[in-house]
């Protein structure tokens, strides 16, 4: 007895220092990106004579702007005027093509299908000032929501110093601060997509079809996903029609609603979409493997990238709901859609590895068979702690280090380069856990819910 409870001591003592090490970790991000690395941001940005007004909440902005001047003024979201009003918001001025340091004339257009105006206008009644107070407010809690139902939905049993850990790691990370500053949708996707996929397991499957379509916001986040379950769906299309059902249901009204607004929206979206990679970075598979392999291969790379998810998708649907292989399948397959589909300067949208992050944790004792998932395991968790540790080293350092040697590019930007390479290495992760899985019998994930 004595010996339990010494040992139940020690449990809690270190589940208490690990609480404590968090605390410290994400204050020291926070501290890092809103107090040092924004303002630094901005002041290179003011010295390109691109400094607007309203850098807190730049990528809500044009959907408050385009919400506003079509309520008063009836304009197209999409038009060059409002492209303008845009940029003169959040650059300062109107881009000038004849400037060599100015992005594209189009830079900054209103890059979201146009239901995602009518799913937001009546916020565009508040000002921005401080609309946008609220809407970093609102997203702070769907983010912590979207951690809470991913662990209920994968059906993890964490203690409360546990999910506590998570949440701060989470909400402090640096890929989730960018878009909490930014005011970033793709915090709302990656809500919607978690909300969706838990309503799918507890087989409230209009309630998941019907989310899974609000989060076409962000088409790209949710395509290979969205893909897979449909593929699913129809493997047994007499209990799951529901859900494909509401889906589809729910995107006729949206995109007919936007049509009887705006009747040429979707040419213009379109249009705005086909000019997006001249002034975006491409996707991280082109960027980061494509610079090391050559430029040319990037392209045939993420093809290659996509027939493969096509692939994955095909051979996973015959998967039970909320098994292994479902969950392999669908985290595997948002892990691609980080590196093919996403813009690389996207790190918000990176909240889609929430799942796969989570599944390859609570699972860790079925894939450490092998050394070289060993291995790959140790460096991703290096990888995930890493901003953390930098953000802690370089605000203890601050005080004693010079200036143009605290913010030199090798020093002050440690804490952001594990951005890039993570997804990779979640990707690896999986690709090797399904190898595994192969050989092993199915095996359902314990339910948490009772039935519906």
């Amino acid at each position: 007895m004595a010996a339990r409870d010494s040992e139940t001591r020690s449990s809690s003592s270190l589940a208490l220092l690990c609480l404590t090490l968090a605390m410290v970790g994400a204050a020291s991000m926070l501290y890092y990106h809103l107090w040092l690395f924004m303002p630094h941001v901005e002041k290179a940005q003011a010295a390109k004579h691109l400094a607007g007004e309203y850098s807190f909440g730049n990528d809500f902005y044009p959907i408050w702007l385009t919400s506003r001047q079509w309520i008063h003024g009836r304009q197209d979201p999409y038009s060059p005027t409002l492209t303008r009003e845009i940029q003169i918001g959040l650059l300062g001025r109107p881009l000038d093509s004849r400037l060599p340091t100015d992005p594209p004339g189009d830079y900054r257009a209103f890059a979201y299908p146009a239901f995602t105006d009518l799913l937001l206008w009546p916020v565009s009644e508040i000002p921005f000032r401080t609309l946008r107070i609220v809407w970093c407010v609102l997203l702070t809690a769907l983010l912590a929501a979207a951690v809470v139902f991913w662990v209920r939905a994968l059906s993890w049993y964490v203690s409360g110093v546990v999910l506590a850990i998570m949440l701060l790691l989470t909400l402090c990370s640096y890929q989730e601060l960018e878009g909490l500053y930014a005011g970033q949708l793709g915090l709302l996707v990656g809500f919607l997509l978690a909300a969706s996929l838990l309503a799918l397991l507890r087989n409230r499957l209009l309630l998941a079809g019907t989310l899974l379509a609000l989060a076409m916001i962000k088409p790209q986040m949710v395509l290979l996903a969205a893909l897979y379950l449909f593929l699913w769906s129809a493997n047994d299309w007499r209990r799951r029609r529901g859900f494909v059902v509401a889906f589809l249901a729910t995107m006729f009204l949206l995109i007919a609603a936007s049509l009887a607004v705006w009747p040429g929206w979707i040419q213009s979206w379109l249009n705005v979409i086909a000019g997006y990679p001249r002034y975006s970075t491409p996707p991280l598979a082109k960027e980061v493997l494509g610079s090391s392999l050559g430029s040319h291969i990037g392209t045939p790379l993420i093809i290659l990238l996509l027939l493969t998810a096509l692939v994955l998708a095909w051979r996973g649907r015959a998967a039970a709901a909320g098994s292994y292989e479902f969950w392999l399948t669908l985290s595997t397959l948002l892990a691609l859609t980080t590196i093919t589909l996403v813009p690389g300067q996207s790190v918000c949208d990176h909240v889609i590895l929430l799942p796969g992050i989570f599944l390859l944790a609570c699972r860790n004792n079925s894939h450490n068979s092998t050394r070289i998932f060993r291995a790959l395991f140790a460096v991703g968790a290096a990888l995930l702690l890493w901003p953390w540790l930098t953000a802690v080293g370089l605000v203890v350092l601050r005080p004693f280090l010079r200036p143009e040697l605290f913010y030199s590019k090798a020093l002050f930007a440690l804490p952001l380069r594990t951005a890039a390479p993570f997804p990779f290495v979640v990707l690896g992760l999986l690709v090797l856990a399904i190898r595994e899985k192969a050989h092993q019998p199915p095996e359902l994930l314990p339910a948490t819910f009772p039935p519906v």
